[in-house]
């Protein structure tokens, strides 16, 4: 549908997919050390200061994940970056809402234009993708280039030209994007309307009424 398939021996370039990559799981609050004598628990702070190698002890699951590091960069740096790929529905609580076609034809073109958090990938067997999946931009993986050209058969496809193409622009504004309260432009009248639908917003210094001599004034 909008992938394509790769022989082993091609360079890694953004966009390819990988199947089986670990995601490491460790908490700073509690580090593992793998001693000689057995383990021990510590902080990491405790061991900040110490900059030799340190074998540490974690907790790895196994994700597929996609290749946002430039292709120049993803043939000759140490590191490569990769975002991990989730079921749709984890990653958009708008697909648990979703069972009709015309549905997720809204999701997929409109929410889709304004909600930049992730990517779609539609399923396709060949590639392992039983279900409805997106790539999540917010999960990132680093792994070690060497090691993921020495494991390239995990390596699965990548994105055809059209869609690698739109993944490329997405990612670019995904790191982007620039936070702001979008209701600053807003008057006091229509703030007011605005705060009914989204109460948790704030008013900013114009918005507020201008309150003098008991009275409110518009």
């Amino acid at each position: 549908m909008i992938y394509d398939s790769l022989n082993k021996e091609d360079p890694i370039r953004q966009g390819d997919i990988f199947m089986g990559l670990p995601r490491i799981e460790l908490s700073l609050k509690e580090v593992i050390i793998a001693l000689e004598a057995g383990a021990r628990v510590v902080r990491w702070v405790d061991i900040a200061n110490n900059h030799n190698p340190i074998d540490i002890i974690v907790s790895a699951q196994s994700v597929a994940a996609i290749v946002v590091t430039q292709d120049c960069d993803a043939v000759r740096s140490r590191d490569i970056t990769l975002c991990e790929i989730r079921p749709f529905i984890d990653v958009d609580k708008k697909g648990n809402e979703t069972t009709k076609a015309k549905g997720w034809k809204n999701i997929l073109t409109q929410h889709a234009r304004i909600n930049l958090k992730w990517f779609y990938l539609p399923p396709n067997n060949e590639i392992g993708f039983s279900e409805k999946m997106a790539v999540d931009f917010i999960a990132t993986l680093r792994l070690s280039r060497i090691d993921l050209e020495d494991l390239r058969e995990l390596r699965k496809g990548r994105l055809n030209r059209i869609a690698y193409e739109h993944f490329r622009e997405r990612i670019g504004e995904f790191f982007r994007r620039y936070p702001y309260d979008e209701w600053y432009p807003l008057n006091q009248e229509e703030f007011q309307v605005y705060s009914k639908e989204y109460p948790d917003a704030k008013p900013f210094e114009w918005q507020e009424p201008t309150v003098g001599n008991g009275c409110i004034h518009k």
